[in-house]
This record gives structure tokens, C-alpha cells and sequence, in this order.
């Protein structure tokens, strides 16, 4: 695998769960070809908004020299950073580097005008900030995260997480993104579509949760999982299955298990030599005919192109 070069740009007061999400995902693994720096406006140190120093590898020089930039979020997002970082960030863009924002981090990519006339996103209680300091820049305050292509935007923290591993499906497919996601004890896949989990108004607690039927879900795919038969499960109703599942996951039980096993079959289909039709089967999709339809609809590709391209990453 060719080497993968990938830069965190840690502003100062940045926030330290955030610098610290691509660090985990992009460290260097024998599975991987990730190369990770962590660079700064200065090579000697940044300032967290813990207040604790953190020691750089690298100045904005390295930013050239990026495949993907990673910035993580920073405390004082209203104030853009220095024009340097503007700069820098702004040159990326231009020559079409990767870059991903996690949290409010999305406001040090708009300062160098890369978000705008796009739809992005950002953490919900910084959502009307950056549509005030940035009117060009349309704000999705309803999704984890969101990919235009070169230019990807998260929420706050875990849809940090989400966006990463996303990155890394990408890159190098569902088994190795999985085996990451099992390293750091994360949900394998969230789609980014899904709703950010924190709402302005905090929902009463609930006595009742389905994490449990998710897992048994998850293993048991080739079954014919319907409504009744999950809520028989999770021993509620179903109408109180759907609302509660909605509400857990930001999705219906239905598109939660169509991402469950379009996911599995990507995993098969990298790991395996089983036929599309077996893997359909075993996925629960049915058949292979509709296991491909699936695929065009979600992935925009069939599955044998699917394995032709990362089937090869999972050894």
C-alpha cells in the first residue's frame, strides 16, 4: 500500500478528546499505510483548551505535503486563527487535499473560504455561530457528518469518530475500518447520515433501552428481523420499538438494518471468496440480485467491483 500521508492541524486552544480521535484512528497499524503528524502554526507547542501545552512534530509546511488534514475543534471558534493557518488551509484546498473538520473545527476550514456555497456541518450548539460569522455556508444541524468528496464536516466528539472511520472505509474498506473500530471499542459503522445524538432540549430518561437488541440483531441478519419479531425481543411493543430505536439511533429500525447489512456484506465480500449470492443469504439481503441493487444504491457500485477494489486491503 502506497503511503498515506495524514496531517492533524492542532490550533491553538484546540480541544484535546478531539486532537485525540485522528491520532487513535491514523496511528500507524500493520494493516495500514497511514503516516500521521501532528503540525501546528508553530513546530514547538500549542496551548489546549485544558490549558496543558502539547509538543508539534511540524509547522503549516506540512499541510503541502498531506493526502488528508484532519482539524479538530478549538475553544475560542469564533475568533478566525491566524491568517498563516488561514492561508495554509486555503493552499490545500486549492490544490485539492482532503479536509476534514471535527466539531468546531468546521470554523477554521470556512475562515479559509473553503466551505463556502457548500452544506456542512458542525457540534448543534455552534450551528447558528458558524452560519453568523460565515453566511455563505449552508449548516446541516441534523447529521453526524457530511462528505463532499474533499471537503468532509463532523459534529461534535463520537460523530468525530464516525467521520474518521468513515475515512478509512474509504480508503481501505469495511474490515479494516471495522478492525479499527473494534481496537478503540467504537461503533463500527454509523451512517452520516443519522441525527447527532444531543438535542437542545434533553429527552427524559429512559427506563428502557435496545442497545441490547441491536447486538442480537447484528448477529442474526439472515434472519427475517421485522418489527414485531424485534419488539418480541427488546419485550416492548412495536410502536414503542420504533419510537425508542428512532430516538437511540436517529433512524428507523428498517434503514438501521439495511446499513447493518450492506455493512456485513462489504466485510464478506473483503474477506471472503463466498459468492454474492451466499453473502446475500447470509446478510439477510435476500438475493443477489437485490443485494446488488442495494449497492448501487448506497455505494454507487456493484459488489464484485466492490471486492475487486479492497478485497486486497484485508490480508
Amino acid at each position: 500500500m502506497n503511503m498515506h500521508r495524514v496531517m492533524v492541524l492542532a490550533v491553538d486552544g484546540v480541544l484535546p478528546m478531539d486532537l485525540g480521535i485522528p491520532t487513535q484512528i491514523f496511528n500507524a497499524r500493520p494493516n495500514t499505510p497511514y503516516e500521521l503528524t501532528v503540525c501546528g502554526d508553530t513546530e514547538e507547542a500549542v496551548t489546549t483548551s485544558a490549558g496543558f501545552t502539547l509538543g508539534l512534530t511540524a509547522g503549516l509546511e506540512a499541510l503541502a505535503d498531506a493526502d488528508t488534514i484532519i482539524v479538530p475543534g478549538f475553544e475560542d471558534f469564533r475568533r478566525a486563527p491566524h491568517p498563516r493557518v488561514r492561508a495554509a488551509l486555503k493552499l490545500a484546498g486549492r490544490a485539492g487535499i482532503r479536509i476534514a473538520s471535527i466539531c468546531t473545527g468546521a470554523f477554521a476550514v470556512a475562515s479559509a473560504g473553503l466551505l463556502d456555497g457548500r452544506t456542512v456541518t458542525t457540534h448543534w450548539a455552534s450551528a447558528d455561530d458558524l452560519e453568523e460569522l460565515y453566511p455563505r455556508v449552508r449548516v446541516d444541524r441534523n447529521v453526524l457528518y457530511i462528505d463532499n468528496d474533499t471537503i468532509l464536516t463532523s459534529a461534535g466528539v463520537t460523530a468525530g469518530i464516525d467521520l474518521c472511520l468513515h475515512l478509512v472505509r474509504k480508503d481501505l474498506g469495511a474490515a479494516v475500518a471495522n478492525d479499527i473500530a473494534r481496537d478503540i471499542v467504537a461503533a463500527p459503522h454509523r451512517d452520516g447520515g443519522q441525527a447527532q445524538y444531543i438535542s437542545r432540549t434533553l429527552p427524559t430518561p429512559q427506563a428502557t433501552t435496545l442497545a441490547d437488541t441491536r447486538e442480537w440483531a447484528l448477529l442474526h441478519l439472515e434472519e427475517d428481523l421485522t418489527i414485531p419479531h424485534l419488539a418480541d425481543h427488546a419485550g416492548v411493543s412495536p410502536r414503542t420499538l420504533t419510537r425508542l430505536w428512532r430516538q437511540e439511533t436517529g433512524v428507523s429500525p428498517h434503514q438501521w438494518l439495511l446499513t447493518a447489512r450492506i455493512n456485513r456484506a462489504r466485510e464478506l465480500l473483503e474477506t471472503t471468496d463466498l459468492q454474492v449470492e451466499q453473502i446475500a443469504i447470509r446478510c439477510g439481503l435476500g438475493s443477489g440480485a437485490n443485494m446488488r441493487a442495494r449497492f448501487r444504491d448506497a455505494l454507487g457500485i456493484t459488489p464484485t467491483a466492490y471486492r475487486r477494489t479492497f478485497q486486497h486491503q484485508a490480508v
